[in-house]
């Protein structure tokens, strides 16, 4: 890195507000995952994500583990994980990999998610299935949540149905497709990602399943304006999304899209309880909140155990 990229780095890192600065959890507790992922070769979003919460969401056996290796096929502005370059082939053992992960660990409640796989013929729908159903076998009393990319391959809607019919077949606790940013800024930062795209994800899911919860989140600080969060709210509650989660978007690195605005503790409440008004069953809103956060709370809550 030269001597300008180093010290806007620094600068950056400078000018972060005092609130998304925290301790990120027990390193014991993050090492033992670290390691048992690592046996495995599997791969897990809270570190490829490098979240700030994966200590906290370890202590309360809950993680989120990321399906088909780690790079991506698309190259949106914000994320961490790895693309750029070809994808790793599927491991037919990710599997069983992932719910012995899950039952050394001794999880009680597991998201699965995954990069974009655009090469893949599904889209990797199945290889979901395969994963959540070598997890129940393992482990029977762990909730699975999913949290997918589109499944569009370009050919229409008739084959993303098919993916999307597939995985509700398997009867997640809570189905989530992030939005991620509003309207208008979707273009710059999720390239390969369209908008009402995202929303028929949800609204398919709605209508394969009504009884499954779905869930979208936003990162914000992309330079949207409040009015442009409010009507996202508006379009995710018109298609039947259940719950909400807002976060800070922070900058990975200065190859990522630049932070615009961080917005204040006291405007992610304002946001979360205009969330709540609107019908939202579960919203989590807050600097440091990510798309699973707290996850396995929701169900506990839902099901009264």
């Amino acid at each position: 890195m030269n001597s300008t990229k180093n010290t806007e780095l620094i600068s950056e890192i400078i000018s972060m507000p005092n609130w998304l600065r925290r301790s990120i959890g027990k390193a014991s507790e993050i090492s033992t995952v670290q390691r048992i992922i690592k046996q495995r070769q599997i791969h897990t979003i809270c570190e490829e994500g490098r979240c700030p919460n994966r200590g906290e969401c370890y202590a309360q056996k809950t993680a989120t583990f990321l399906l088909m290796g780690p790079t991506c096929t698309r190259s949106c502005g914000f994320c961490q994980v790895d693309k750029g370059h070809a994808p790793m082939a599927i491991d037919p053992e990710e599997p069983m990999k992932v719910a012995e992960a899950v039952q050394i660990l001794g999880l009680s409640y597991v998201v699965l998610t995954s990069v974009a796989r655009d090469d893949l013929a599904d889209g990797g729908a199945g290889h979901f299935v395969k994963t959540m159903e070598a997890v129940r076998h393992l482990n029977p009393d762990t909730q699975i949540e999913v949290l997918t990319p589109d499944f569009w391959d370009g050919a229409g809607e008739v084959g993303q149905y098919q993916r999307l019919k597939s995985i509700i077949s398997a009867q997640p606790a809570c189905f989530n497709h992030n939005v991620e940013t509003v309207r208008r800024l979707t273009g710059p930062v999720r390239r390969g990602a369209k908008y009402d795209r995202s929303l028929a994800v949800l609204a398919t899911v709605k209508e394969i399943n009504p009884s499954i919860p779905t869930k979208s989140g936003l990162m914000l600080g992309h330079g949207e304006t409040v009015e442009e969060i409010i009507q996202t709210m508006v379009d995710l509650r018109s298609v039947g999304c259940d719950r909400l989660t807002l976060g800070q978007y922070m900058r990975p690195s200065l190859a990522h899209l630049p932070v615009q605005k961080y917005w204040t503790p006291a405007e992610f409440e304002e946001l979360g309880n205009t969330a709540r008004k609107m019908g939202f069953s579960h919203v989590r809103s807050g600097p440091l909140v990510r798309s699973s956060y707290h996850a396995g709370e929701e169900e506990v809550r839902e099901t009264g155990e």
